[in-house]
């Protein structure tokens, strides 16, 4: 999915940080279901839309509702008229959501690509780009949540349920019979040490 936005910028953490490289780009977008969440501050539909969207994401991705974060990301395609409105709009939304840059051509790009035409609009796609739901807002509203194993289903994702090489670094590989033999280590300083003491 980062192949999408070779070459672009999405913007992270609330626009604090930005995304450019293409390894960021594979570590936020790569084998998830991606989202891309057209719509507007300005919009009454959207403004209504929006708290349930936000719902829908935390309750897949915040270790307070689920014990592991679904592989799902999402992409906030602006449509507002200022930038001060979108960053506005975004802080009351997710830390984890992406978005595209104030003003970025790409936001009309997109728009035409994947045939929007009304606001709200969510496109569902495939960790291959491939689309799984042109418009899924009806969808979200509908099902909530349960949508989403679906589109899990319909990407084919690989689980991730493993560490990658690069999430290795600074972890210490530790074989099955560490703790035991903690403990063993433990008993024989303590004999030791007791040892040691009727010595003396």
């Amino acid at each position: 999915m980062a192949a999408l936005f070779t070459g672009k910028v999405l913007l992270a953490n609330r626009e604090r940080d930005e995304l450019d490289t293409e390894r960021e780009l594979q570590r936020a977008l790569d084998n998830k279901v991606l989202l891309l969440f057209f719509g507007s501050a300005r919009c009454p539909r959207c403004r209504r839309f929006a708290p349930l969207l936000r719902d829908f994401f935390l309750r897949l991705t915040d270790q307070f509702y689920v014990e592991r974060a679904a592989q799902l990301g999402l992409v906030y395609v602006s449509r507002d008229d200022t930038e001060e409105q979108q960053s506005r709009f975004l802080r009351t939304m997710p830390k984890r959501w992406l978005a595209l840059p104030f003003g970025d051509d790409f936001n009309r790009e997109l728009a035409l690509r994947f045939a929007v035409s009304e606001l709200p609009a969510v496109v569902v796609l495939k960790p291959n780009g491939d689309v799984i739901a042109a418009n899924a807002v009806d969808e979200i509203r509908g099902a909530g949540p349960a949508c989403f194993r679906n589109w899990q289903e319909a990407a084919e994702l690989v689980d991730r349920n493993f560490l990658l090489a690069e999430d290795q670094e600074g972890w210490s590989r530790r074989s099955l019979t560490d703790p035991l033999r903690r403990i063993k280590y433990k008993e024989m300083k303590q004999d030791e040490e007791e040892e040691d003491d009727e010595a003396a």
